[in-house]
């Protein structure tokens, strides 16, 4: 992980909306060449499908659901170095805005992965709904072409998109919709017995640009129960982010 900057990212807390975490960070991770696509769905529709105990988080009433593909390298244990096919592969998440005990965070309906190490522990060590998935993603000059098809369930889920960067790079102003939609520090999922389990994490302020994106495919919110409107999308794109996290636990 000689690429990876530690000390840099704990420095930097000024953005955070709340202190960093009590005891030591357990893994890193660096994403990279990341979109964030959002659509604005039904908050009805939405409460269906995220379980009772998580309240949605809105901005200014309205509910968002993101689609996120990019790829992973340092995925690794504090201390352990990264090891090649085992520490690097491609993710594409699908999520949504929840918040618990005054902590906003993420609330994932699936995340497909294209390594069955990384599959098999996120579910096993931090009750994760991952999905193994065949996925390409091929960075070029000037855009992302990103593939993905989920494998390893019925249901289908599949993604075929290319996207771009376009603008210069700017960090999010507190409160506004680019803020809520990529600023989040913690996640939530539910253990094998139903409990509410936060996942705290830390990283700098999003290096964000504004996105162009193509859609060939797009079945992966029919996947968890919800259908994307017939809009144009919110779409930001990162090149790379940094990010430490902590233990799971339960509330």
């Amino acid at each position: 992980m000689s690429d990876f900057p530690t000390t840099e990212i704990l420095a930097a807390i000024t953005h955070r909306p709340w202190p960093l975490p009590a005891g030591p960070w357990i893994m890193t991770q660096s994403w990279h060449d990341l979109l964030f696509a959002h659509w604005p769905v039904g908050v009805r529709e939405l409460r269906e499908q995220v379980p009772v105990g998580l309240e949605l988080d809105l901005f200014e009433g309205q509910a968002y659901i993101g689609v996120i593909p990019f790829h992973m390298t340092n995925v690794a244990p504090r201390g352990v170095p990264s090891v090649p096919f085992v520490s690097a592969f491609a993710e594409l998440n699908v999520r949504t805005y929840v918040t618990v005990g005054g902590k906003p965070g993420i609330y994932f309906f699936s995340l497909d992965a294209n390594s069955t190490i990384a599959v098999s522990a996120a579910r096993t060590l931090f009750h994760l709904p991952y999905f193994l998935a065949s996925m390409t993603v091929d960075v070029g000059e000037v855009e992302v072409s990103y593939r993905s098809r989920r494998t390893s369930d019925t249901r289908q889920a599949e993604l075929a998109c290319a996207y771009r960067p376009v603008g210069p790079t700017y960090h999010a102003r507190r409160g506004s919709l680019d803020w809520f939609l990529t600023e989040r520090y913690c996640l939530y999922t539910l253990d094998s017995s139903n409990h509410v389990c936060r996942l705290e994490i830390h990283h700098a302020q999003w290096p964000l640009q504004r996105a162009e994106a193509r859609f060939e495919i797009n079945t992966m919110a029919e996947a968890a129960g919800l259908r994307l409107p017939s809009v144009a999308p919110v779409l930001h794109f990162a090149r790379r982010q940094d990010m430490v996290a902590w233990p799971l636990f339960r509330l």
